[in-house]
């Protein structure tokens, strides 16, 4: 019987790189390093370090810029054209997520799905994503590649129980995230709300109003994703308008674009706890980061490695 280990090979684009080495240690094998180089030009070389032919190849890769999207489009292609059994891709943050359908008349082009597409296009075997910001790109491949959507609920609860809050309440920037927030404060046996959100703008948006029921409690405030920050510190100052006490940041993808650690800093907000999906996110004062590896371990050992 074949060992499903000795057929596998671990890789990953080079901003995934310090996450998919935790990953490879979690599982108890060894990670591949890729080979680069830079050519005078600006082009780049990448090459396998051993033979990927019959090997079930996994490639982890964030696409959060231009550069590691190519450079994933790169690692899939290559395993097909060396004949890997089957290649195999974890997303751990999807780039231009947020741009999943174009406004009616627009002539907007909806990245979220083209670039999606183009991974699919690329003929992978199977994608995962993690916490995905819309399931909509899940359906970009007309049915020809296996995906899975891998949520970090249970890592979150456990999370969220090490803070030692007493009486907070979780609190959804707007209703379309609310469900998820919903299944939080169900497994975390606590009250949930929504803030009234509008978004009039690319990177604007307005929060007008948070539910009474934080009044006198600390508030979490939780989201899929940080990007500039924006309509997470107005649902914080309409949380601190409706009586809140101190204020809690949770989201799974820290971008965190701009100044926005400034703004965060600067408006108080008293911690933002995230995963390690994004590329080059630290622990320091303000941000307390949390490793999904252990969570993508567990899911390879279940759905790709028996």
């Amino acid at each position: 019987m074949v060992n499903p280990y000795e057929q596998l090979m671990l890789v990953a684009n080079e901003a995934s790189t310090p996450l998919a080495r935790k990953i490879a240690k979690s599982l108890g094998v060894p990670f591949s390093e890729m080979i680069r180089k830079q050519f005078a030009d600006g082009e780049c070389y990448h090459a396998f370090p051993d033979d990927v032919s019959d090997k079930n190849l996994i490639i982890f890769g964030a696409t959060h810029n231009d550069q590691a999207h190519q450079e994933t489009l790169d690692l899939i292609q290559g395993g097909r054209f060396w004949n890997a059994a089957s290649v195999n891709v974890v997303v751990p943050f999807l780039g231009y997520s947020t741009m999943e359908r174009a406004k009616p008349f627009s002539q907007e082009i909806p990245k979220g799905i083209t670039r999606t597409r183009q991974i699919f296009r690329a003929r992978p075997n199977y994608v995962a994503f993690v916490d995905l910001h819309s399931e909509a790109v899940l359906h970009a491949h007309a049915g020809e590649i296996r995906t899975k959507h891998i949520w970090t609920d249970n890592l979150v609860v456990k999370k969220i129980k090490k803070m030692k809050l007493k009486d907070y309440v979780l609190v959804s920037p707007d209703y379309g995230f609310s469900k998820r927030v919903a299944r939080l404060a169900s497994l975390l046996k606590c009250p949930h709300t929504a803030a009234d959100k509008d978004r009039y703008d690319t990177d604007k948006t307005i929060v007008s109003q948070v539910s009474s029921v934080v009044s006198g409690h600390p508030v979490i405030i939780c989201d899929d994703m940080i990007r500039t920050g924006g309509s997470i510190i107005q649902t914080a100052n309409r949380c601190r308008d409706a009586g809140a006490t101190d204020v809690y940041v949770l989201a799974t993808h820290l971008v965190m674009a701009g100044n926005a650690r400034k703004r965060f800093a600067d408006n108080g907000i008293k911690r933002v706890i995230g995963s390690d999906t994004y590329p080059g996110v630290k622990s320091d004062g303000l941000l307390d980061i949390y490793s999904v590896a252990p969570l993508l371990a567990k899911w390879l050992k279940s759905h790709l490695l028996n």
